[in-house]
C-alpha cells in the first residue's frame, strides 16, 4: 500500500498492487470522516482480501492522512470535499 509521488494534486488516496507496482493497481480514496471508497480494482484483488484491506485502511486512517501530509507537504484534501490541516491529521 503506497502513494505515487506525483499525485499530490489529487485527494488523499492509496494504491494497492497484487505484485510489482504499476499504473493499473487498485486505487482507494480516504474520506474526511475516515471511510474508504474504492475508485477501481484494476489489480483484481479478490473481494475477501479487498474487504480486509479496506478495514485496515479505515483502522489506520489517521496515520495514512498524517503520512500524506508529511510526504507531500500539503493540507489533506479529500474526495468528499473535506480538508484537514497538518495538526488535525496527527
Amino acid at each position: 500500500i503506497y502513494f505515487w509521488s506525483n499525485e499530490n494534486d489529487e485527494p488523499v488516496h492509496v494504491h494497492c498492487p497484487t505484485g510489482v507496482p504499476s499504473k493499473n493497481e487498485t486505487k482507494l480514496w480516504i474520506t474526511s470522516d475516515g471511510n474508504v471508497i474504492l475508485e477501481h480494482n484494476k489489480s483484481r484483488i479478490p473481494a475477501k482480501d479487498l474487504s480486509r484491506i479496506i478495514k485496515f485502511l479505515e483502522s489506520n486512517e489517521k496515520q495514512i492522512v498524517r503520512a500524506w501530509v508529511e510526504f507531500f507537504g500539503t493540507k489533506a484534501i479529500f474526495v468528499d470535499g473535506g480538508v484537514r490541516e497538518d495538526d488535525e491529521a496527527k
